[in-house]
């Protein structure tokens, strides 16, 4: 049993009962991630409840409504998150039913996603507005029939009195509830008796998403609504000079063709965007739109140097070689454990630019008037993207409403809100309602892409073959890969970190474990490399200095815990058998901690048509508790696969500031006879507060893949994509 003081908290509380006197509602405005259910109902509709965002809601009928504040990006937090506030409510999960929230600083916090955070952020603050939920409802009991409450209990949206054998369902005292005082302190639930947080749980919107109901962005209409593309410039570096409209403006449908300036005066983290200015095209319907864009000419002139992949590369090398970078962490003494040195090991490690690709292209939907805008559509970062709005369409944010479609997809792309702004811009301009969708090709040129990155580390050896220095340079477009207080620091003696940045008009923003994506894969890479060259196993030699770590940790920064860390890899040793791989088989191993949680992997790599081919992936993950064990598989096999793919084949260069790969017959994706035939996941059991799910899995498997991949050809990889090289063929 937990107890939880909720005097802190009691301005996170609402009460409200309505005149008839039917039904308890318990805001939570600092609920973090909630979800939307679609379910059968089974009960018939309750005659008394509310229907206000932030609240969990009972129905006189026992019915059960938690709204959902967080966009549902396909990470799960629709299913996962009423989980929590079901199991502690003590609700038959069959009576949850979940809608999605507006956006609504005051009623929520934290209405983002982004970061892995949403079960994090949430565990605590959703399983106390069940806990209460139930509190009150078992006391409104206990009033009625004039018993201690401590004699009371509660199971599946019943409550029990053993002493004389009453129950009464919570519809019925939902009423009497919402008056009573929200008590000092709430009973959490010790997790060896959860029911529902830790059984596998289909996804809410499974079924809709499965028979094509509208729930995408794209599936969004409104009565009278026009349809908008734009044409951005085909470089960066390049701007609008003019264009001749008159015989577009002809074609059957076209309404208009106007420019548009879509940056706000004071721009935000989220207002990323390469291409401000714009040609905006306006019609009856996005085939007619479609036609009319391929058929303006709009001329553009020179505003800035472009950049190309010859240019960057080149920057990025002399930087992580010769260039003067920002010391973030610098322990003991390095360059004297580098002089007296008895072995060296140094490389250099790169990536590209990469897209997001998400499959629902950009889309948003504006109705602006003089008083007032609503923005409706796929977004991560609905509030964001409403102050912006303000900024740009001159209205206060408290006459701008902007609700959340679910995602096909988000991968960071979605946390740059441009393309809402620009469906405010046209439909401000037009005075009219406006579905803004973009193409692929749109998609793929406009930018805000994962920085192309390189690293470079130097590892000292001593006569035995112990590990006594360690140096990192990272450079990156716009932003440094480096994470400086992250394994191996806290377990060298002479650790040297260094990072820069290098700026480019090529625009970049987070994508799927932001930085992380790139530098486990180069870290765990060239960990291997030098435990090969102090004659170790790899698995052996990360467990020492692990063991190091924890016995005599250097530094007082390490953002790891060294025992979950090891523990992981234990693990994945005994799971994967390491060591004990059957002929024809060549393994990779790597691990790495992110949105504070713990993944390690094991790639198999088998030869087919004297090529290399991941035939399993065996996966160890400390994340705590699972709330949701099926979600948890989504989140870890998609990453795994996208991973794998990205680190193949993944990589967008340029010509003159121009992308060369406009979509998927240049851009390579991973298919699906290249995905691994099994990937086998086991979680650490160790009861402590979830962690993020959504991205940890994807950084490190590019380098166990890569570690794998060595042990199959007898080459080390430095660059992706690694179907560049001549190890694979596309």
């Amino acid at each position: 049993m937990t107890l939880i003081k909720t005097k802190y908290n009691r301005r996170s509380f609402l009460k409200v009962s309505s005149a008839a006197g039917g039904g308890l509602m318990i805001g939570f405005n600092w609920l973090a991630s909630c979800q939307p259910a679609d379910k059968p109902v089974t009960k018939a509709p309750p005659k008394e409840w509310f229907e206000i965002n932030a609240f969990v809601k009972i129905g006189d009928n026992g019915q059960v409504t938690i709204m959902s504040p967080n966009p549902e990006i396909g990470q799960n937090v629709k299913t996962s998150m009423p989980m929590i506030v079901a199991e502690e409510l003590d609700v038959n999960w069959s009576d949850v039913i979940v809608e999605q929230a507006h956006l609504s600083t005051i009623k929520y916090k934290r209405q983002i996603a982004g970061g892995s955070q949403s079960i994090r952020a949430g565990w605590e603050s959703l399983r106390m507005a069940g806990a209460t939920a139930k509190r009150l409802l078992m006391e409104a009991a206990a009033k009625q029939w004039e018993v201690p409450v401590t004699e009371l209990t509660a199971e599946n949206g019943v409550i029990s009195h053993a002493g004389s054998g009453k129950s009464i369902g919570y519809g019925e005292v939902a009423s009497a509830a919402a008056k009573i005082e929200i008590p000092e302190k709430i009973e959490l639930k010790d997790p060896k008796d959860f029911k529902i947080i830790g059984k596998a749980t289909k996804n809410v919107d499974g079924k809709k998403i499965v028979t094509g109901q509208r729930l995408f962005g794209l599936d969004f209409k409104k009565e009278g609504m026009l349809y908008a593309m734009i044409i951005h410039a085909p470089a960066f570096g390049m701007k609008i000079k003019d264009y001749d409209a008159s015989e577009v403006k002809s074609m059957p449908g076209i309404k208009d063709v106007f420019t548009v300036q879509t940056a706000p005066e004071e721009p935000q983290w989220s207002d990323v965007n390469g291409f401000p200015e714009l040609v905006a095209i306006v019609g009856e319907s996005t085939w007619q739109v479609m036609k009319a864009k391929k058929a303006l000419k709009v001329n553009w002139e020179q505003d800035s140097a472009p950049d190309s992949t010859d240019d960057y590369v080149a920057r990025l090398d002399k930087a992580v070689n010769s260039g003067e970078m920002e010391v973030a962490r610098k322990d003991g003494d390095p360059e004297t454990a580098f002089k007296n040195a008895a072995k060296i090991v140094e490389k250099t490690y790169s990536a590209p630019f990469l897209p997001h690709n998400t499959m629902e292209p950009m889309n948003f939907f504006a109705d602006v008037t003089s008083e007032k805008a609503d923005l409706i559509g796929p977004i991560q970062t609905p509030e964001s993207l409403r102050k912006s709005a303000s900024m740009l369409l001159g209205l206060s944010e408290d006459n701008i409403n902007v609700e959340m479609t679910r995602m096909g997809g988000g991968f960071g792309r979605r946390l740059y809100g441009n393309f809402g702004l620009e469906a405010a811009a046209i439909s401000q301009k037009m005075g009219a309602p406006i579905k803004m969708i973009y193409t692929r090709e749109d998609d793929m040129t406009q930018g805000t892409y994962r920085p192309a990155y390189n690293v470079k580390y130097r590892a000292a050896l001593d006569a035995n073959n112990e590990l006594i220095g360690f140096h990192i340079k990272a450079a990156g477009i716009q932003d440094s890969p480096l994470f400086a207080n992250r394994f191996p620091a806290g377990a060298v003696e002479n650790y040297l970190a260094e990072g820069t940045r290098i700026d480019s008009n090529i625009s970049t923003g987070a994508w799927r474990a932001p930085r992380s994506n790139f530098v486990a894969g180069a870290e765990q890479s060239f960990l291997d490399e030098v435990a090969e060259a102090a004659g170790k196993d790899p698995v052996t030699f990360r467990l020492e200095l692990f063991e190091k770590s924890i016995n005599n940790p250097v530094g007082e920064k390490n953002d790891y815990e060294a025992e979950r860390y090891a523990g992981v890899l234990k693990l994945l040793k005994e799971k994967a058998n390491w060591g004990k791989e059957a002929p024809g088989v060549y393994r990779g191993i790597s691990a790495y901690f992110c949105h504070n949680s713990y993944v390690g992997q094991v790639v198999d790599v088998v030869i087919e048509n004297n090529k290399p081919k991941v035939q399993k992936v065996w996966c160890a993950v400390d994340c705590g508790i699972v709330v949701n064990p099926e979600g948890a598989l989504n989140q870890i096999e998609g990453g795994i696969v996208d991973g794998i793919g990205h680190a193949m084949y993944g990589a967008i260069t340029f010509k003159g500031g121009s992308a060369e790969q406009s979509n998927f017959d240049k851009y390579r994706l991973i298919r699906h006879s290249e995905a691994p035939a099994e990937v086998e996941v086991f979680f650490v059991e160790n009861g402590l507060h979830p962690t993020g799910l959504g991205e940890p899995s994807l950084p490190p498997v590019m380098a166990a893949l890569a570690n794998a991949m060595y042990k199959a050809t007898g080459k080390r990889l430095y660059s992706q994509p690694f179907a560049q090289k001549d190890i694979v063929t596309g």
